[in-house]
């Protein structure tokens, strides 16, 4: 961590040990990123993992549109972290790579599926002018339905959280990764 120390898993208090073995052994198998910030916290970790978990493994959008919205909102907080994890898995889920490259760089993405589109519409919107037209709304509600609506709410929130906490500690990029949004230079 870059602003504070990475945990050491072995001096870990018996609380904070707890919640690190729950996302230890949770589906992602794996404590990285803004999770090892969170740990120093562990009412907040343990909360926030469980809320990501479902946000990312138990919404009812297909994992496509979830990692679209994911992306879209790692490219609004250009946090380095989020989107070098979730970019190689939207395109694995679907998402075209020239579109995955528009939105990484501010472009329109050309996305040809209605579900898509209303995602992605509807994650701008939210994200840029912190509400969202009736028509932007009734595009996501004819695509996704109620319940997805409410869901990509969720995980647009979740991941906001997920991007702060990469800014605001300067988490590092995973080892070998090129910033995928370098400050201009000076």
């Amino acid at each position: 961590m870059a602003r504070i120390p990475d945990i050491d898993p072995d001096t870990l208090d018996s609380e904070q040990r707890r919640v690190y073995d729950a996302i230890l052994s949770g589906p992602r198998g794996v404590v990285q990123g803004p999770l090892r910030v969170w740990v120093n916290s562990p009412g907040l970790a343990e909360k926030a993992q469980e809320l990501g978990a479902f946000c990312r493994y138990g919404t009812s959008l297909p994992q496509r549109l979830s990692e679209l919205a994911i992306i879209v909102t790692g490219a609004h907080w250009q946090a380095g972290f989020e989107w070098a994890v979730h970019a190689p898995i939207a395109m694995r889920a679907g998402i075209d790579p020239d579109a995955v490259e528009a939105i990484r760089t501010g472009g329109e993405p050309n996305l040809t599926a209605v579900d898509e589109r209303a995602v992605y519409a509807f994650s701008c919107e939210l994200l840029r002018t912190r509400r969202v037209s009736d028509g932007t709304f009734q595009l996501a509600m004819d695509a996704l339905g109620q319940r997805g609506v409410v869901d990509l709410v969720g995980v647009l929130g979740y991941y906001g959280l997920i991007s702060m906490t990469i800014n605001a500690f300067e988490v590092p990029l995973p080892e070998r990764v090129e910033d995928p949004f370098p400050s201009p230079a000076a």
